[in-house]
């Protein structure tokens, strides 16, 4: 698991490796992540968009980007926490995703990224 916090939110990731939906001998491996995001600012803020980085261990990288996350786009109150679970097909055993969120904070429109700590997607037979 990992944390970072940028402007006062705070986003956490664990990864899961899903055996029973992957197949190495196809190189298809998946994995879930669970985010955590808590406001720990004193402003109400809201979630716009997402920007990720995937990297698999052949040097491959993408980007993909879009609006909120999974079909939202929370707002959060100070203290408030927003929860959700997705995935990442890679063509390798191991990889890494790092991104940011483009939040925006209620009261004034102000607009900022929030970092989303690099995080690594690891099949569970390369830990033996």
């Amino acid at each position: 698991m990992v944390t970072e916090i940028t402007e006062g939110v705070k986003v956490t990731v664990a990864t899961e490796y899903q055996a029973e939906y992957s197949s190495p001998v196809q190189d298809h491996f998946v994995f879930t992540y669970k985010i955590v995001i808590e406001n720990c600012s004193e402003y109400t803020v809201q979630l716009l968009r997402r920007h990720w980085h995937i990297h698999d261990s052949n040097g491959v990288i993408r980007e993909v980007e879009g609006e909120g996350v999974i079909g939202l786009q929370p707002v959060l109150e100070p203290g408030e926490v927003h929860e959700y679970v997705s995935g990442c097909n890679l063509k390798t055993s191991m990889g890494k995703m790092y991104g940011t969120y483009l939040m925006e904070r209620i009261v004034d429109g102000k607009q900022f990224r929030v970092r989303i700590p690099e995080f690594t997607m690891t099949a569970a037979f390369r830990l033996n």
